[in-house]
């Protein structure tokens, strides 16, 4: 079967998902993906898919000779579409650019990652497509036609982060990919990580907390991790933690507004922020999915700290793992440190995804209408041989001659809903 994949422009994440996807795809079966985006070459390099495989959509901004605007309001805007402005030229190109090339290319399914009006698009011209679930609140009208007019949803995430509030047949109808990783890891040691600490510093008091010796009297080292989709909210947080922790060893991975530079020990930006991931003692970040992917496995404890995000992305996936023991909210972190901000809490709790004792949370339910379904089936691995989901579903394209045969043979018998004969 032949895949397309529609990624959609906003930052880098959904072209990194599709180029992490690829990576799980035998040669010849890559070499026949089509991916659509309206994102620039110069925002995001491919490195699993050529860009012959690429497909640059025309934008969708509105433009000024439009008869109406994107959102007109109530009596002019349908119910199933987010944002659809009439008489935009662009969208007309792009639609046809879509609708074109999966006829011309012979695309068997559609993956789309994410995209209301190219779901509705692609249903409407009869063309079999997959939905992407984002962690948050989508229960509105548009969502939940784009859901209900998907062969299936992928969630690109585990199943014990699957929030409450998701209802019951969205769940029934997502496969969990659990989070996605195609990078060889190269573990660090703590000598060579200390010495990769003292590079980053000339200041004294820095260097000073800097050790080798990582018994109990040792400075708790403290990373606070930020991406430039928003900064200023964690940023904020620094005159506190370190009133918290005045002798910790503050690390602050990437941008920092200037004010706050006296509050961390080390400000700086890294390429890999495995090893500070794996050696510190506790981890500041927000929670954007790509970030929690890169933390999720890993025994050290997660400090959340979600961002605003459209339908509470972040504020979901940090309450289902508080919920799920892998992660402190700000004020259960307070808590902790309050108690004893000289030593760290001896408490434990064993992480579900990387099963090593780490620090333990204090026990502070998250609210009822947010906490994580923990106790679902677990879908990481979708094969009996043990094949880690993402690959098993990716894989499973390339072993069926049809939809219709991969459809009735392979993805039905994973989900818990079956449409009408």
């Amino acid at each position: 079967m032949r895949l397309g994949y529609y990624a959609h422009h906003h930052g880098s994440g959904h072209c990194r998902q599709i180029d992490k996807l690829a990576a799980l795809l035998p040669t010849e079966a890559r070499k026949q993906l089509t991916v659509f985006t309206s994102l620039t070459p110069d925002t995001y390099t491919f490195t699993s898919i050529d860009e012959k495989q690429i497909v640059r959509l025309y934008a969708e901004d509105e433009r000024a000779e439009d008869v109406l605007v994107g959102r007109a309001g109530e009596y002019w805007q349908p119910a199933s579409l987010h944002y659809s402005p009439v008489g935009n030229s662009d969208i007309q190109k792009r639609s046809h650019q879509i609708l074109d090339t999966i006829y011309q290319r012979q695309i068997d399914v559609m993956i789309i990652d994410v995209s209301v009006e190219v779901a509705m698009l692609c249903r409407a011209a009869s063309i079999p497509y997959l939905y992407v679930r984002l962690p948050g609140v989508r229960d509105d009208a548009p969502h939940l036609n784009a859901f209900a007019g998907a062969l299936a949803l992928l969630a690109p995430y585990p199943r014990p982060l699957e929030s409450a509030m998701t209802p019951e047949w969205v769940s029934k109808k997502t496969l969990c990919l659990d989070f996605i990783s195609t990078e060889q890891r190269t573990q660090q040691t703590y000598p060579d990580f200390i010495k990769e600490l003292k590079a980053l510093t000339t200041d004294k008091q820095a260097l000073s907390l800097i050790t080798e010796d990582k018994n109990k009297n040792a400075p708790s080292i403290i990373t606070v991790i930020k991406g430039y989709g928003g900064h200023k909210a964690i940023d904020a947080k620094l005159p506190e933690l370190r009133r918290l922790l005045p002798n910790a060893l503050i690390i602050s991975l990437g941008p920092i507004d200037d004010e706050k530079r006296s509050y961390v020990d080390i400000a700086t930006q890294v390429s890999d922020v495995t090893p500070f991931i794996e050696h510190s003692d506790y981890l500041l970040m927000a929670c954007g999915l790509n970030a929690v992917a890169q933390a999720y496995d890993y025994a050290t404890p997660l400090v959340v700290l979600p961002d605003e995000r459209p339908h509470q992305e972040q504020e979901v996936m940090a309450q289902a793992l508080i919920h799920e023991g892998r992660a402190f909210s700000w004020q259960q972190f307070k808590t902790v440190m309050s108690e004893d901000a000289k030593t760290k809490p001896d408490g434990l709790f064993v992480s579900q995804s990387a099963n090593q004792p780490v620090n333990q949370p204090v026990n502070q339910s998250a609210p009822a209408n947010l906490v994580s379904k923990s106790d679902s089936t677990d879908s990481t691995v979708l094969n009996q041989d043990g094949t880690p989901a993402a690959q098993a579903f990716m894989l499973s394209m390339t072993q069926y001659p049809t939809t219709k045969t991969w459809f009735e043979n392979w993805l039905l018998p994973r989900l818990e809903l079956k449409p009408a004969s």
